[in-house]
């Protein structure tokens, strides 16, 4: 009997302690579904929810003359939720009664994968169920719009599971054209360059957030939970298309056939410091050439006899001397402490500082600026710091190096022979925009302007801010010294004994400016004959009487460069560059005052129906020679009447690139655009030109870039 209260009292023991703790669980399970709940749910949330950025649509870079410099053009890449109910509902019949002509589509679309190969990736992903399957990387914007349309995907995200994902795409339709300074924009924006960086924060926008759930090892978009991301403004440059191409077009000639290490062309407007256009080139291992830095803005050199300017103001302004004053060249080479100073051109005797100017005399700079500075040199470095030869031009754009190296006689470097160096051009390190801004100061009556290459952002067309020329510096001679340093830079191109006279003096307009011949170090391996190379260099403005752009190019040239000096491979360039600067933007066209019957021959291309329309109502007698049908045309306008001829037979040929030179804007997009190409335009008027020549084959989705004239 105790026994079997013993046991019974075990029983209710154990029964009343499984009660209290079931009463406990239940308890405590209230208290936290209850009292907790919003934490602990939060809790669970925040391992499974996840706020991700959207990335902003980036703003476009532009010309000043209205062209796309660099742009963003969307892409997409494609997810499926193989686990979505819409495609899963009845046993998944949407999916697998579409899944044949989904297939088909694909590899129709993209022709990378066979239809087996699509087939099979796509019933293997259903059969997995897996969630948010990355299907296609990058698609165009073409691409998508044509998946829109393919089945199943054609029914909605809900019912077939796809999920297309918006992404930006950085290009720049004309490719190479002004690169370095443009720049590149890449996803980690610490490794922009150019304008891309130093106007990274205008051009990116604001970032938005879409929130993720966690869910079969992937995150998936919340479908309305998401905030929109405020895309990025336009900057408008100052540069212009047609002097940036004319620039580097003839600085590549000069580079290839001269065989140049590398070399800078800097265009800029002389009242207001834009710069026009800047070209940037550099030889390869392969000896090609590419704009691998931004060697007029961020490479900084000892820039040779183009310095003499410097020297010239200073000793003008300090009245030691005029341009008529004579000094002795000494037969064109002089010892300063030991150490020998000589002309390119020996046995130059007594002579006028304007002439020894023209003929760039290093004896005679080198002597003067000894003679008058030697004794007082703050008096020679206060003339380079007003002429701000010692601070960072101030361009808006970020440049690696730049930083400019001169000599202040406080230095530990000064030595009884910087003032002779200095003063033809060694023993300091400037960049070819610093000398470009002395020299546009000159051309601008004295006032040095600061550099710029934004003049204006824009947000969805509208300007919000407006960036104004900026003056550095009012005044940095007096009008009496400008006068004589216009004189001598004239000279350099007028006077027969000028180093520049043989190759720019033959011109319709005027041109002023200082040719420079540097010795540089190749590699710096020092300065002896066997590593010596050459850097030339002509820096002017044009027209002299009444300046509208300053110009520098400075080309570094090789041990197999032919030519080395300044005049012969600079200036060649600047005389190219000029002349097309000045028959395209400056020079007025001639009046006649007796009208001459029109005999020029005019071709114009177009849709049949367009052209007879406009000869009818012009009532100009036109004529069809094809019987052919078709809609395109090539009319010839002659002498009051025009003949339709040459029906455009590659407009009606699939897949073949049509010719749409001569177009206007219109008929061209409608053609391209109606094969399936992706057009990318520049200009205004009729077609020139066309990235792919006309009869050759292309693939739907292309893109194609049209210049018009």
């Amino acid at each position: 009997m105790e026994i079997k209260k013993d046991i019974l009292w075990r029983v209710y023991l154990c029964f009343i302690s499984m009660i209290l703790l079931g009463s406990l669980v239940i308890g405590r399970a209230f208290y936290i579904q209850t009292v907790q709940g919003k934490y602990w749910k939060g809790i669970g949330d925040s391992l499974h929810l996840k706020y991700m950025p959207i990335s902003a649509e980036r703003g476009s870079i532009f010309s000043e003359d209205g062209s796309i410099l660099s742009t963003s053009v969307p892409v997409y890449d494609v997810y499926v939720d193989f686990g979505a109910e819409g495609l899963r509902e009845k046993d998944g019949k949407r999916f697998k009664e579409n899944i044949d002509s989904l297939a088909i589509a694909m590899n129709t679309l993209f022709n990378d994968k066979s239809v087996e190969e699509y087939r099979a990736e796509l019933d293997l992903s259903y059969t997995k169920k897996l969630r948010y399957y990355l299907l296609k990387r990058k698609i165009s914007f073409e691409e998508y719009q044509a998946m829109r349309n393919f089945p199943l995907i054609r029914l909605g995200k809900n019912k077939s599971g796809f999920i297309f994902d918006t992404k930006d795409k950085r290009i720049n339709p004309y490719v190479l054209m002004a690169n370095r300074t443009i720049g590149l924009s890449r996803e980690d924006s610490t490794k922009n360059v150019g304008l891309e960086k130093s106007y990274d924060s205008l051009l990116r926008g604001s970032t938005g957030q879409r929130l993720m759930r966690y869910a079969a090892g992937v995150y998936m978009p919340v479908e309305g939970a998401e905030v929109d991301p405020e895309n990025g403004k336009d900057i408008i440059t100052t540069l212009d298309t047609y002097i940036q191409d004319v620039a580097e077009t003839e600085l590549m000639k000069m580079m290839v056939d001269n065989i140049s290490q590398h070399g800078t062309v800097i265009v800029m407007e002389t009242a207001t410091g834009k710069i026009k256009a800047i070209a940037n080139l550099g030889m390869q291992p392969d000896s090609t050439y590419i704009e691998d830095l931004n060697y007029g803005i961020g490479k900084a050199t000892e820039p040779g006899s183009v310095f003499k300017l410097v020297t010239l103001l200073s000793l003008l302004e300090d009245k030691y001397v005029t341009t008529n004053t004579l000094v002795d060249c000494e037969g064109g080479q002089k010892r300063f402490y030991g150490l020998r100073i000589k002309d390119s051109h020996l046995g130059t005797g007594t002579i006028t500082i304007k002439d020894a100017f023209a003929r760039s005399s290093n004896v005679a700079f080198a002597k003067l600026a000894n003679q008058y500075y030697e004794s007082d040199p703050m008096k020679w470095w206060a003339h380079l710091d007003k002429f701000r030869l010692n601070k960072m031009t101030g361009i808006d754009i970020v440049a690696t190096s730049g930083r400019p190296t001169i000599k202040s006689p406080k230095s530990k470097s000064w030595g009884k022979t910087t003032i002779p160096y200095m003063a033809h051009g060694y023993e300091e390190l400037v960049t070819p925009l610093h000398m470009l801004m002395l020299y546009n100061a000159v051309a601008n009556n004295g006032k040095m302007m600061k550099p710029y290459l934004v003049s204006a952002v824009k947000e969805y067309g509208i300007e919000v801010k407006k960036i104004m020329p900026e003056v550095l510096v009012n005044k940095i001679c007096s009008d009496e010294t400008l006068l004589q340093a216009k004189e001598c830079l004239r000279a350099v191109v007028d006077s027969l004994h000028g180093t520049a006279h043989r190759i720019l003096y033959d011109s319709v307009y005027s041109i002023s400016g200082k040719t420079g011949t540097a010795v540089t170090a190749n590699n710096n391996q020092g300065y002896n004959k066997g590593n010596k190379i050459y850097q030339a260099s002509f820096i002017g403005y044009f027209p002299s009487d009444n300046p509208k752009y300053s110009m520098a190019v400075v080309i570094q040239n090789t041990r197999k460069s032919k030519k080395i000096y300044g005049a012969d491979v600079s200036g060649r360039v600047f005389k190219a560059i000029s002349d097309k600067i000045y028959s395209h933007c400056l020079s007025k066209p001639i009046k006649k005052s007796n009208i001459v019957i029109d005999s020029a021959v005019y071709n114009y291309v177009g849709v049949k129906s367009d052209l007879e329309t406009i000869f009818t109502n012009l009532k100009i007698p036109y004529s069809d020679s094809m019987k052919e049908p078709g809609s395109w045309r090539s009319s010839m306008y002659k002498a009051n009447a025009a003949v339709m001829r040459f029906p455009n037979q590659l407009a009606t040929q699939v897949n073949v690139m049509p010719d749409v030179k001569g177009m206007g804007l219109k008929d061209a997009i409608y053609l391209l655009e109606n094969k399936g190409l992706t057009t990318i335009t520049s200009g205004k008027g009729k077609v020139v030109s066309q990235s792919i020549p006309a009869g050759t084959s292309f693939t739907k989705g292309q893109k194609v870039l049209i210049m018009l004239n």
